[in-house]
């Protein structure tokens, strides 16, 4: 071999043999946040660290597939490849309408030296709000298929910190409970826990983990292993071993750690949209989030009228009605007498042998309240059941696109296996073909894919008000524990809109008509506190009509174009702004403990405003529902001092001042 080529090759090795060595390292543009990637006898390790602080140690990447077994032993890490990753774009849905996204990427290939002498990448991508990184899975001839058997990823967390995290007891799950809080060192072996889960570190650094692009992968959750925390993946149904089946090349979903010593960064962050494919819907204009009833939730109150209560034209219009006058987008078709709208010969909304969603039920004329629907500016969308829908999916679509519904609830999946979110994926693409937007219920969280498709507007996967009709488990201190976990991955439905508020002293069990917990600007401060493009307002008219707070119902947009975090204390209280155009609007909510906060007002622009501030009455410790609306003027030096009730609130609207 000629000199100079030794020369190289011996230069070669030795480089190679310093990444792996010495690791590779890729940092966040403010230099904040890095990752590195290192290997020793077992495999691959990573550590991750902020503001020079060692936040998780030496972590395993690990996955496995059926064909060849585990992949991580006896590896070479080859060149890294160096990116920097910029990028504008504009979101239908989203807490912010135009993001702009900088992150540093690193491309690691890593080969098996003997064996099958696969090869797969390790992609890192460091924003300044977070970490995350994926298997890119090139194949070459002679594997070009996989069955993955398992993901172990681990998170060694340093410094014990404290995790808010939901418990599941097994793949199988709506994803509703509620919340533990407790060291890491003590949460239990071999225990499911949902994503997002949050860890707060002693020393005020806060992470949350997840995932970002779920699409054609199983979903992930985390479960303590040996005493560390690591991946573990929903596998396929009706066997255990096989999670994935994907044709090569295949990408995993991303494994999001988003960091800051701020927690409410962790809520203004766009890193799952960043993360996500652009969108891939080429016509958007039919798109418009907007307000729904729900007459479900109230228990289909109507008035003492003419018209006979029922699944019926009559009733529907009533709620129709009240959508036109009140400016409400949307108004849902769900049941009446715990019959669903359509036809269905099963109990309790399961399907039956012969259900048919693209049927309406005797006596109930689809098209003839599409048709007045639309006279009056109110788009019809409608309820549905998963098992229903799914094996009539193309001749029910074309039915609703044909009498004019505008969109739908889907529910009762309760599964996040790989076959699951493929046909998650399916309805979004073929509602999409029809004009449709999708409101997903009994699913898993959000993964950022509604930049990819905008049609969907919301997900639910929380305990949410739709239990107070069954009993008091949904308290503002439960409230205040999404925010922090499960509403950090995106749009969180939550069954919006009770006006009966009540206390634990007062709270009584009603189906009809329910209660719910906390203050009645408590309930208003959801509507900023939340993003939800589908949000409800899902008591019955007569609710709502002339009581105070209305009004800021009407008002308040669903879709935002910039977001920030005023207050913010893990579990007990939070202040958010949102802008929509020139008008801003507050939220606050507390847990069931009284609180004095201040809101200021800095991050307005200079100029005079008007603010309208609802706030929690003197008395509302006694009646909950009391609130005082003030209006007053504002600048960006002011500061609103408020005092908020045990389960309280508040909500303002800013606007200009108008001369």
């Amino acid at each position: 071999m000629p000199a100079f080529r030794l020369t190289i090759l011996l230069l070669l090795i030795s480089v190679l043999g310093a990444f792996a060595k010495q690791g590779i390292s890729v940092s966040s543009p403010d230099k904040k946040i890095e990752f590195n990637l290192s290997k020793d006898a077992s495999g691959l390790i990573y550590r991750l660290s902020y503001k020079g602080q060692l936040l998780v140690d030496n972590s395993r990447l690990s996955i496995s597939f059926k064909e060849g077994g585990k992949f991580g032993q006896n590896i070479s890490i080859g060149k890294p490849e160096y990116k920097k990753m910029e990028e504008t774009y504009d979101l239908i849905v989203g807490k912010s309408s135009r993001v702009h996204s900088l992150s540093n990427e690193v491309m690691i290939p890593v080969i098996e030296t003997g064996g099958l002498k696969r090869q797969l990448n390790i992609e890192v991508r460091v924003f300044n709000d977070g970490a995350a990184f994926r298997y890119v899975i090139p194949g070459k001839p002679g594997w070009q298929n996989v069955e993955i058997t398992d993901e172990s990823d681990s998170f060694n967390l340093t410094q014990d910190p404290a995790a808010l995290t939901l418990f599941r007891e097994n793949y199988t799950t709506s994803h509703e409970g509620l919340y533990d809080r407790l060291p890491v060192s003590k949460i239990k072996p071999d225990t499911l826990m949902d994503l997002p889960a949050l860890f707060e570190y002693p020393k005020g650094i806060y992470m949350a983990i997840t995932e970002a692009n779920l699409l054609d992968y199983a979903g992930m959750y985390l479960i303590k292993h040996n005493g560390v925390l690591q991946s573990s993946l929903s596998p396929l149904p009706h066997q255990k071993e096989i999670k994935v089946i994907a044709k090569l090349p295949h990408n995993s979903p991303w494994r999001v750690m988003m960091i800051s010593d701020r927690v409410g960064d962790l809520i203004e962050s766009n890193i799952l949209t960043n993360l996500s494919e652009p969108c891939r819907i080429k016509d958007v204009s039919w798109i418009r989030p907007g307000k729904t009833t729900f007459h479900w939730w109230n228990g289909n109150v109507t008035p003492d009228t003419s018209f006979a209560p029922g699944n019926n034209y009559e009733t529907n219009m009533y709620y129709v009605n009240f959508c036109a006058k009140y400016g409400l987008g949307y108004h849902s078709v769900v049941e009446y007498g715990l019959h669903e709208w359509y036809v269905n010969d099963g109990a309790g909304f399961q399907p039956g042998l012969h259900a048919d969603p693209s049927k309406a039920v005797p006596g109930l004329d689809m098209q003839q309240i599409c048709d007045s629907a639309a006279k009056v500016g109110v788009g019809i969308r409608v309820w549905v059941h998963f098992y229903a829908l799914y094996p009539k999916l193309d001749e029910t679509f074309a039915q609703y696109e044909k009498w004019g519904i505008k969109g739908l609830m889907c529910d009762f999946m309760d599964r996040d296996d790989q076959e699951m979110v493929n046909m998650q994926e399916e309805i979004l693409q073929k509602a999409a073909q029809h004009h449709l937007h999708i409101q997903f219920h009994g699913a898993y969280k959000p993964t950022g894919t509604s930049r990819t498709y905008p049609n969907e507007f919301t997900r639910e996967g929380t305990l949410n008000y739709e239990n107070d009709k069954w009993g008091m488990r949904v308290t503002p201190d439960a409230d205040l524990n999404i925010i922090f976990t499960r509403a950090l991955a995106g749009s969180t439905d939550y069954h919006l809109g009770g006006f009966r508020a009540a206390n634990a002293k007062t709270f009584k069990q009603h189906y009809t008509a329910p209660m719910v917990l906390g203050t009645r600007c408590h309930m208003l401060g959801m509507y900023v506190v939340l993003e939800n493009e589908q949000g409800m307002v899902c008591d019955y008219p007569d609710a709502y009509i002339g009581q105070p707070g209305f009004e800021f119902l009407q008002q308040v947009p669903l879709t935002w174009d910039e977001t920030k975090v005023l207050n913010a204390k893990v579990s007990e209280y939070v202040t958010i702004a949102r802008r929509k155009g020139g008008e801003w609007y507050i939220g606050t909510i507390n847990k069931n403990t009284s609180y004095n906060i201040k809101t200021a007002l800095s991050f307005l622009p200079a100029g005079d405003y008007t603010a309208e501030v609802y706030s929690d009455a003197p008395d509302a410790d006694k009646d909950p529902n009391h609130l005082v609306k003030v209006v007053q003027k504002v600048t960006n030096q002011s500061v609103i001092n408020t005092d908020l009730a045990a389960g309280g609130g508040q909500v303002m609207r800013i606007y200009k001042a108008r001369k």
